[in-house]
């Protein structure tokens, strides 16, 4: 079993962009994919999300005077954030972890060939999302067999609901045969933000003066709307730089900073839906050929989706619109949420991770993913400072040498953690 651990582990230290074409050619043999095309395919997905990586990065270099602008307005955070890396990290230090990585796998095998669900999740490095609250199980329970329920259970609920979401996510993002299975998003971000719309759809106009203003539901700023009927000024190349040097007025950057600020914003608008389609190139191949495959198993009404990471949706300008608007009101938030302990270093990093389900909810209209993606954000960030005693103790199970208090966006944000914090709570 160690050496089956070893394995496993030995992959996902690797890095998502070195893992994911291992995986994705193994899996391409699998479905009869010819060496060659199944390397290329690989190679193609890997390459493009090493450019993701790289972009994102980019992103938060580019608005790093904006971070650190807010965090110099306030003081007295005694908990820490440790971000996700650290945490997920940590859980792969619980015992149980060599037992849960090849069930996962196995258990989504069977239930493909019962077929009862359409989704491969071919996402390992983001099996965190299943093994951190299996991890916090174990820590408040302290039984393996907890654990490891809980670690099948999320892996199990990230399938069916990806295959849920799979229609939408294909028909917005572009991205045929795939879905996503990160739990933390698919399960948490784009239930939230599905009803903020319909919420929104019933709130009434402001009626009671005498100019007729449209109700909220009526509001639709659409990033392909305006960039029809602002031409030049809607490209998103412009868009970005605008946005950008917006932000580096308000919070009163120089000239440079602020060019540059601009200037990040507008690179990423630009180069994330470039390094997608590197992506797709790569993952079209695969999706054909397990299609293919599973046609010829299961008869030709069947399909699959190819579980990806939440990544691929970056491409969506409005995405990247929302991430720049959304980073400094999380930031706000520290100071107006009462009884708030740490500051959200952390959490920043995964903002452009959270909004594209927000948008796909609200159907690309930039006014709607915007406050959908606050309002989001705003309960992430509660909840992760809500659980951080729960936090704190499955960092101290794990192993790891923590001082005081430590939190993480996964407390947050992630259902199935939010669900056994709230257990542990009531019943002590």
């Amino acid at each position: 079993m160690d050496a089956v651990f070893s394995f496993f582990k030995g992959i996902v230290d690797l890095g998502a962009a070195v893992m994911l074409p291992i995986v994705l050619i193994i899996i391409g043999l699998f479905f009869r994919m010819k060496l060659g095309q199944a390397i290329k395919s690989g190679l193609m997905v890997g390459i493009g999300f090493q450019g993701l990586c790289l972009v994102v990065n980019l992103l938060t270099t580019s608005i790093q005077p904006v971070i650190k602008y807010y965090q110099t307005m306030g003081s007295g955070f005694t908990t820490t954030d440790l971000g996700f890396a650290a945490v997920g990290a940590a859980s792969w230090s619980v015992p149980f972890a060599p037992i849960v990585l090849p069930l996962i796998v196995i258990v989504n095998l069977i239930l493909l060939k019962l077929k009862w669900t359409k989704v491969m999740n071919v996402d390992i490095w983001n099996y965190i999302h299943f093994i951190i609250p299996g991890a916090m199980a174990y820590a408040l329970t302290d039984s393996i067999a907890v654990g490891v329920i809980v670690t099948l259970a999320s892996s199990v609920l990230a399938l069916f609901i990806g295959q849920i979401v799979a229609k939408p996510w294909q028909e917005f993002f572009g991205l045929e045969g795939t879905t996503c299975t990160c739990l933390c998003f698919v399960a948490w971000a784009y239930p939230i933000c599905y009803l903020l719309n319909k919420i929104i759809d019933v709130i009434p106009g402001l009626n009671k003066v005498d100019v007729d203003i449209p109700g909220l539901n009526k509001i639709d700023v659409n990033m392909d709307k305006i960039e029809s009927k602002l031409g030049f000024f809607g490209d998103p190349a412009v868009i970005g730089v605008v946005v950008g040097v917006l932000l580096g007025i308000i919070t009163k950057q120089d000239i440079g900073t602020t060019l540059s600020i601009g200037m990040g914003v507008s690179a990423v608008l630009i180069l994330i839906p470039r390094m997608v389609t590197v992506m797709m190139e790569g993952l079209t191949a695969l999706g054909n050929a397990a299609s293919a495959y599973m046609k010829s198993k299961m008869g030709d009404d069947a399909e699959i989706y190819i579980g990806m990471d939440i990544a691929l949706g970056l491409g969506d300008p409005c995405c990247i619109t929302s991430t720049v608007i959304a980073i400094p009101c999380v930031i706000l938030m520290a100071f107006i949420i009462p009884n708030m302990t740490y500051f959200p270093i952390g959490l920043l990093t995964i903002v452009c991770y959270v909004t594209p389900m927000c948008v796909m909810a609200s159907k690309g209209n930039l006014f709607r993913s915007i406050v959908t993606t606050i309002l989001c954000l705003f309960l992430v960030t509660f909840l992760t400072n809500f659980f951080a005693p729960e936090a704190t103790l499955m960092m101290k199970t794990t192993g790891v040498h923590i001082s005081g208090m430590v939190t993480d966006g996964f407390f947050g944000q992630n259902p199935i953690c939010i669900l056994i914090g709230f257990i542990h709570r009531i019943i002590g």
